[in-house]
Order: C-alpha cells, then sequence, then structure tokens
C-alpha cells in the first residue's frame, strides 16, 4: 500500500495578463486544446494515483470553477473547494488547504501549469522519499519570470524569485510536493517586497533543513499566463487532442 497523496490545485489570483479573456471567464476554466484548462490538472493528478482533491480559487469565480467540474464524479475523483478572498500569494493560497490535508503529503499543482508528459514518475519519487518537499525543474528560455533554482551538483542550494540576473536557467514549475510540516513552514513566513506570500519562501526553508529534492521536467511544459504562452499550452495539447504521455 502507497502513501495516500491529496492533491491541491491553486486557480485564483486575478489572471491581468490575459484581459479581456478573463473578464469573461476565470483564467483557468479558459480552454486549452479541446477542454477547459482545469480539467488537464485534474487528469494529471488521477494519473498519478490521487484521487482526493482541492480547487482554491477566487470568490468571483467560484460559482463558474464548482459549475464546470462538479463533485469529481465525471473524472473518478472526489473535489472540495476553498475560496482565497484576496491574491496574497501562493503560500496564503496553500494555508488554506491545511484543514483538508489532514496531516497527510500534498501534491500541489499551479492551476496555469501544462505539462506534456504524465507527473506521476514525480510523484512516486516522492512517495519514496518519505519526508520533506520535491520540486520539478525545467531548463527555459526566460528564468528571470519564475523562480530559479541554484545547484551543486546533486542539491538545489537556493531558489531565488524573479530574479533579474539569474544564475541558471533552471525554472521552478509549479508541481511542489509536500510532507505535512509544509503548513507550520508557511506560518513561519514573511511576505516579500511585494507584499505576497512566495512559494520560494516555504521551498528554501526546506532547502535550509535539507529536505528539498528535485526531478527535471520531461517534455514541453508551459504555464499559460500570457498570451504566448496560452498558445503554446494550446500547441501542446492540441497536438496530443488533450492525451496525456506516459513517460515509460
Amino acid at each position: 500500500m502507497h502513501t495516500a497523496i491529496k492533491g491541491v490545485i491553486l486557480a485564483g489570483g486575478l489572471g491581468t495578463r490575459l484581459f479581456p479573456l478573463t473578464k469573461a471567464t476565470n483564467k483557468h476554466l479558459l480552454p486549452v486544446g479541446r477542454e477547459p484548462m482545469l480539467y488537464h490538472l485534474i487528469r494529471q493528478m488521477r494519473l498519478a494515483d490521487i484521487d482526493d482533491i482541492l480547487v482554491v480559487t477566487s470568490t468571483d469565480h467560484m460559482g463558474d470553477v464548482v459549475r464546470c467540474l462538479g463533485s469529481g464524479e465525471d473524472f473518478g475523483c472526489s473535489l472540495s473547494y476553498k475560496v482565497q478572498e484576496k491574491p496574497r500569494g501562493i503560500a496564503h493560497a496553500l494555508a488554506l488547504a491545511e484543514s483538508f490535508s489532514a496531516g497527510q503529503p500534498i501534491c500541489v499543482i499551479l492551476g496555469d501549469n501544462i505539462f506534456e508528459y504524465s507527473i506521476a514518475p514525480y510523484v512516486a519519487h516522492f512517495r519514496q522519499q518519505g519526508v520533506g518537499a520535491r520540486v520539478l525543474l525545467k531548463d527555459v528560455g526566460d528564468p528571470e519570470r519564475y523562480g530559479v533554482a541554484a545547484l551543486d551538483e546533486h542539491q538545489v542550494i537556493e531558489i531565488e524569485e524573479k530574479p533579474t540576473k539569474p544564475k541558471s536557467s533552471l525554472a521552478v514549475v509549479g508541481l511542489y510536493l509536500y510532507d505535512a510540516t509544509v503548513f507550520d513552514i508557511i506560518r513561519g513566513i514573511a511576505p516579500s517586497a511585494r507584499g505576497e506570500y512566495e512559494i520560494t519562501s516555504v521551498n528554501n526553508a526546506y532547502i535550509a533543513r535539507d529536505q528539498l529534492r528535485y526531478d527535471v521536467c520531461r517534455g514541453r511544459w508551459t504555464d499559460a499566463g500570457t498570451f504566448d504562452s496560452l498558445a503554446e499550452a494550446n500547441r501542446i495539447l492540441g497536438e496530443t487532442q488533450n492525451r496525456i504521455l506516459n513517460q515509460d
């Protein structure tokens, strides 16, 4: 019997970079390939044998999200929902999942992240790891848009949030795996200069404990937060007709 991991999809935020599309609906309900974006994240979690999933979204769009996804029956899972009243950062949104997690490890995906290949192997590696955190890295051409990892041979030694002079081209993509101590860590971090509770601060706390491990993302990946990256997400899933590729 493997470790039960709960899923958390963070689908809040204002989606300002995709305006006026986001005037019509939540960014995470925009079509990617043949389906709303959030379908992809739920299917990814189901392929990783995660069947209890919390969706965190904003007050304005909760009705649309629930109407689109329902109870989870269509996906063979159980879906729960929470509202993030104000966009105060990824770690702030994740803190809302504490009662849902009930002391179990969690797999967190940002609701605009699209992966060509299944995330199941990365989740399996975390199950074997047992404690701490695991992140997914991807070599990108514009690392200054992301949290950027500095590596020392085999370990991540530091993650820097949206650096003007990145120390590497390895972005931390929006898939995070955490043990139950993540909520204690979130309580201990301070807001950043932009007033948000950053997930990078959480990951750096795990680095300080020597408990953060990583995988490198196989295949194409994008965060569909800009018009260009939304087009790329449509290319990735359009080519496979929304099928997620296995890593066998």
